[in-house]
């Protein structure tokens, strides 16, 4: 008999745990709102404005090129997003089932450095949003509120991100709309079109900052998933996502463009939007404010469901529930107002580059992770065996998924372009990095070659009636 779907508690109970067919609920447009929400916020607004402010293009071509970067980029993220009704766990758990349970801790690592990064540069942007509003109340102190309540937000979970995304939708993308007519209305200063110009080496570096704002979302965007039914089409969650993704995004990016060469005297976006929205401003701010508490949330959630997954690796008998999120939230929230009250006054430059750093090594991830749930094992999982001490079929470490993973990585080195590290194929392509187009190119098919050898020599193939009863022993359960 099949599972009857229960009443889903105002408080997330699940972690990192399966949550099994009679907990499944939503719908997959709530996917769209999710997604567009939760980018209608400053950082992206601050990526956006690069392409004029930092690559120096003109209006038009950083207009392209951020269109083409977030087309291709959301691809990605939203083919991880259709892994979640199928197999109900987070994106990290997944992970053990290409690179073992042991092996998937470097990317559980990765992940929740990026997330704690992003956390606590947001919370900065909280601050300064909070202080711009009320000059009386300093910008650490901002910061604290902001965190507190982001970190609130984390704690019930997963039910309350997506109602407080549906609100972003339509409260955040209109605020941005209308402040932007505000600002053409105003009058857009002389040479607005005519300021920069088009280098191929400034426009692909715009693309690809573009494409990496939407990978850097691949490693929890199925987290937000993983509670719909199991019957949902994997193209409708896929387009759900894709559409709410790059739209939302896109439209704070083009916002950043627009008041990047609106406020060129200005280098704080936020700040210049603020200025040239007139007295529209202080409304830009306050919206500004609550999207980054309410975005800030998921990079919280996603941290905090990565350090659980690396501590249930050693204690696999664990079953860890809300109680366990709202502690390593505190721990982590700690944490991130440490780095951010020290840091606060040149944040967000250095994060960016340890951003683009961190997805050198998450760009191979997506790579084998993708070709292997929808390639090789055709989205059919031991649910079970991703939660067993010895990994189960899986094991601890997986050779095939770790040596393509460093080759990946290998490969991406000669085009890195950060200031932390610039590999020696940049300066011929002018400057542009490239490293996360060379790093899918390679890995994909070298991972796909060779776990498909693998698996047709009696690898890890699991039938549709494993996965099923693996799944019914859980609702049980």
């Amino acid at each position: 008999m099949p599972a009857t779907p229960e009443a889903a508690p105002a408080v997330e109970q699940h972690t990192i745990d399966h949550v099994p067919e009679n907990e499944r609920h939503g719908r997959v447009r709530d996917l769209f709102t999710m997604w567009f929400g939760t980018n209608i916020a400053p950082l992206p607004l601050v990526t956006g404005a690069m392409g004029v402010q930092v690559f120096h293009q003109s209006f038009w071509s950083s207009v392209a090129a951020i269109l083409v970067g977030q087309l291709v980029g959301a691809v990605f993220m939203a083919l991880h997003s259709a892994q979640g009704p199928q197999l109900g766990v987070p994106q990290m758990i997944q992970s053990r089932a290409q690179f073992g349970s042991v092996g998937a801790l470097l990317i559980v690592v990765v992940a929740a450095a990026m997330y704690i990064g992003f956390f606590a540069s947001n919370i900065i942007l909280a601050g300064k949003s909070l202080h711009g509003l009320a000059p009386a109340v300093p910008v650490d102190a901002g910061i604290v509120l902001g965190a507190l309540g982001s970190a609130l937000i984390c704690w019930v979970g997963y039910r309350l991100i997506h109602t407080l995304n549906k609100i972003a939708t339509w409260v955040l993308g209109a605020g941005i709309l209308v402040g932007l007519a505000v600002v053409v209305a105003r009058g857009l200063p002389d040479g607005f079109f005519s300021a920069g110009s088009f280098t191929f080496a400034g426009w692909l570096a715009t693309v690809s900052l573009s494409a990496l704002w939407q990978l850097a979302f691949a490693p929890y965007v199925s987290d937000y998933s993983r509670y719909l039914p199991r019957t949902v089409r994997t193209a409708s969650t896929f387009w759900a996502t894709y559409w709410g993704s790059c739209l939302g995004s896109t439209l704070a990016f083009l916002a950043g463009t627009v008041i990047g060469l609106a406020s060129p005297g200005t280098d704080d976006t936020v700040a210049g939007f603020d200025s040239a929205a007139g007295g529209f401003g202080p409304v830009v701010l306050l919206l500004f404010l609550f999207s980054v508490i309410n975005h800030n949330a998921l990079n919280l959630y996603g941290a905090v469901l990565s350090l659980i997954t690396i501590c249930q690796t050693f204690r696999p008998a664990w079953t860890p529930r809300q109680r366990a999120r709202g502690v390593v939230s505190a721990v982590v929230l700690v944490g991130a107002l440490l780095i951010a009250t020290a840091l606060s006054s040149d944040f967000v430059s250095s994060f960016v580059n340890l951003v683009l750093v961190l997805l050198v090594v998450l760009v191979p991830w997506t790579a084998i992770n993708l070709i292997d749930f929808y390639l090789v094992h055709r989205g059919r999982y031991a649910l079970g065996d991703l939660f067993a001490p010895d990994g189960g079929r899986y094991g601890r470490f997986n050779p095939v998924a770790l040596t393509s993973y460093a080759i990946g990585i290998a490969v991406q080195l000669p085009f890195v372009a950060t200031s932390l590290y610039t590999g020696p194929l940049v300066a011929p392509l002018g400057g542009a990095d490239l490293s996360w187009l060379v790093g899918l190119l390679v890995t994909a098919p070298v991972y796909y070659v060779w776990a498909r050898r693998m698996a047709m020599r009696g690898g890890t193939a699991v039938t549709e009636a494993e996965t099923t009863a693996t799944e019914s022993a859980s609702a049980t359960a």
